[in-house]
């Protein structure tokens, strides 16, 4: 792969519902951002809010896109997100197959 060629990106956030995370992923998807919205229901999060240990049901959303993509997909996720300070963490995929790949960036592309 070239230098300046896009790189596979795994990008995690929660949301509060699967109702949320559906809404959130479809949107994305839509608008050609991500190849493909993973949710992952009912998972369970401990945090710091406002001071005090929380824990909290949430949907675990996995998102595919490019290094391309990374900077609208950001400014877009802050603003349908149903929560103040979404998280927003990118994992670089070191190596995946070919054809998923070639699927992947051909769907971001169109």
């Amino acid at each position: 792969m070239q230098e300046n060629s896009p790189q596979a990106r795994i990008v995690l956030t929660t949301e509060s519902t699967l109702e949320e995370a559906n809404k959130l992923g479809r949107t994305l998807v839509e608008e050609r951002l991500v190849a493909c919205a993973t949710l992952l229901p009912v998972v369970q999060s401990i945090y710091h809010w406002n001071a005090q240990i929380q824990s909290a049901p949430e949907t675990m959303v996995l998102l595919k896109t490019s290094t391309e993509k990374l900077d609208a997909l950001e400014k877009r996720l802050k603003e349908l997100h149903s929560y103040r300070l979404p998280e927003f963490l990118v994992i670089p995929v070191e190596s995946g197959s070919a054809a998923y790949l070639e699927w992947m960036f051909g769907t971001l592309a169109k």
